[in-house]
């Protein structure tokens, strides 16, 4: 017997003589445990990769290694990709929000490894992404495949699902609130008070499996942060307006950057040897990109910027004041094409990382230039720190996660008077400009996004497969009043369509449109039915979303319409049938 199926038999037993509540703290332990070890193997891939090119003893002091490394990572993740997977992975957030919004939580086996594989070779080779994403959907599809391995319902299976990442974010930060948050901010749309506990026990598993295993240079810590004075108020608030910008400027930069790849679709060694040089030119020219950037992040929360410069051929000026700002400027603006080009031309990867990275630069640079200005005298460090909640809350939509993230990795929290300001006004000023987080703009647009709508939600889960009926009598246009009567004597429906020899719509009868006429014999033989037949109020196409099905019905009135496929007509879909399947998915996903 293969060992898997040996460690199922104690859960099988589990799961007959448990009640569902227990089984799902159980449950939850283990996910949050696995999801844990999968983020512990991943930060440990990154940083023996690094350890193994030698990146602390100096080997990319040589220009040539910083293109050739990401290239290298690049082309490596897009060979295991197509050689391994199929030639696809589902990147991201927004794939997960796919997967719960039409593929009824289950996600791809693979996807409970192969995440990490790619992702640490992307990042571990200089890759500019983060590894949150990938450690998101690692423990999602853990969570999926747990549920679905003991035929959980969509409620629990999809707990167990935003359990998973939770445990991800917590291990990667050792931030257990942070990853409870980014659940239920990101992934639930709907919450009750008893979820909680199942999202808490795997948050706080994952991030004991990473604090335990992990060494102290591979976790991302911060040390003592100043204290909040109160007079510092407005310029939280500033650094929260400039926050809101550059998140609105993060989010537009890297969908354009993606649409430009776009155009190597189908050629994904092209686009990967593009990308990898793009990638190298700009690690050359600022080698911070390098990685993930945690690295960078300490250098300016400890104010040290000046060791950013080190490795650039800007060293070359020397280490002014004014020059180092500049530098650190453009650093947050660039990050943006480093991280989109990485992931957009095969790399994998995410935008968490990446936006912490951005957020400490802009608030480096922001108290850095009042200061030099002679304006205030602001803490550098804390205004890196809050930076970075404030990009976060921009570019994710996240702003409790934000909040309590950076809360969390300061060790305290004095900063949250000005982590709220600043999360708060970014994401205000960005929710104007943009509805929809970078993750799920591309969802939003086609229709396929889970939100916190429990109505849209509902409707976004439905298909029309599911619900269309085929027991209508189908009558010819050129039949005879008398089949026709012949075909209403036959059916239980008041409803006909009447269909052609190429199965093509050409309308519908009514019933009480021919009531009258249908008993009067001596037309049996002279009327035809395409006398008899109306243009039907509204059609439904097979893959139309439900909400424009929903929309269709309201506007004309009928409880049933025809459904077509390729304009041929195969069936009825009706309004009563929709509103029992929509009772019975109100239940199923009520109280997750």
């Amino acid at each position: 017997m293969p060992h898997y199926k040996k460690l199922k038999i104690p859960l099988l037993w589990l799961r007959r003589h448990t009640s569902d509540r227990e089984f799902m703290l159980i449950s939850s332990v283990l996910v949050g445990f696995t999801a844990g070890m999968a983020a512990v193997a991943l930060k440990s891939l990154v940083h023996y990769i690094h350890v193994l090119l030698a990146y602390g003893n100096r080997l990319l002091d040589q220009p040539y290694w910083l293109v050739i490394f990401p290239i290298i990572g690049i082309l490596l993740t897009v060979l295991l990709v197509r050689t391994l997977f199929n030639g696809t992975i589902g990147r991201g957030t927004a794939n997960v929000l796919f997967n719960i919004s039409q593929k009824s939580s289950m996600m791809e086996r693979h996807k409970m490894f192969s995440h990490v594989l790619t992702s640490g070779i992307t990042a571990g080779f200089g890759g500019s992404a983060g590894l949150e994403s990938p450690i998101v959907v690692t423990g999602s599809a853990i969570g999926s495949n747990y549920g679905r391995e003991y035929h959980l319902n969509y409620r629990d299976r999809t707990l167990l699902l935003a359990s998973g990442a939770a445990a991800g974010i917590a291990a990667v930060f050792n931030a257990p609130i942070a990853g409870v948050l980014f659940a239920i901010e990101v992934l639930l749309t709907d919450i009750s008070i008893a979820a909680f506990i199942p999202l808490i026990i795997s948050a706080v598993v994952g991030a004991l499996c990473s604090r335990i295993i992990l060494q102290e240079e591979i976790l991302f810590n911060i040390g003592q942060i100043e204290f909040f004075a109160a007079n510092h108020v407005p310029f939280y608030v500033l650094l929260g307006i400039l926050a809101g910008i550059i998140s609105v400027y993060y989010t537009r930069m890297a969908l354009r950057v993606e649409e430009l790849f776009e155009l190597y679709q189908g050629k994904a060694y092209t686009r990967a040897i593009i990308g990898g040089m793009l990638l190298g030119l700009l690690i050359m020219l600022f080698p911070p990109l390098f990685g993930e950037g945690y690295g960078s992040i300490t250098l300016l929360e400890q104010n040290n910027a000046e060791k950013l410069l080190q490795d650039s051929w800007l060293a070359f000026f020397g280490t002014n004041e004014w020059l180092v700002l500049c530098f650190v400027g453009a650093l947050a603006l660039v990050k943006v094409f480093a991280t989109t080009i990485t992931i957009a031309s095969g790399g994998n990867g995410g935008n968490f990382a990446p936006s912490m990275f951005v957020g400490a630069s802009t608030g480096f640079f922001f108290s850095r230039l009042v200061n030099l200005l002679n304006i205030s005298s602001l803490p550098v460090s804390s205004f890196s720190m809050v930076g970075m909640a404030g990009i976060l809350s921009g570019v994710m939509h996240a702003p409790l996660t934000a909040v309590f993230l950076i809360a969390e990795i300061t060790g305290g929290y004095t900063l949250m008077i000005p982590l709220m300001i600043v999360a708060a006004t970014s994401f205000a000023l960005v929710k104007y400009f943009e509805p929809y987080s970078l993750d799920t703009k591309k969802l939003a647009q086609k229709g396929q996004l889970l939100t916190h709508n429990k109505d849209r939600t509902i409707l976004h889960i439905m298909k029309i497969r599911h619900l269309i009926e085929t027991e209508f009598q189908p009558v010819s246009p050129d039949a005879m009043l008398g089949e026709l009567v012949q075909v209403i004597a036959d059916s239980r429906r008041n409803l006909f369509p009447v269909v052609n020899a190429e199965q093509k719509l050409e309308g519908i009868i009514l019933l009480e449109n021919v009531r009258e006429i249908m008993f009067k014999s001596e037309k049996y033989d002279v009327v035809k039915v395409k006398e008899l037949m109306i243009k039907p109020p509204a059609v439904v196409q097979y893959d139309d979303n439900m909400a424009d099905v929903m929309k269709k019905f309201d506007e004309s009135g009928a409880w049933n319409l025809p459904v077509l496929l390729d304009e041929k007509y195969i069936g009825f879909v009706s309004k009563s049938s929709i509103f029992t399947k929509y009772r019975k998915l109100l239940i199923k996903t009520t109280n997750v």
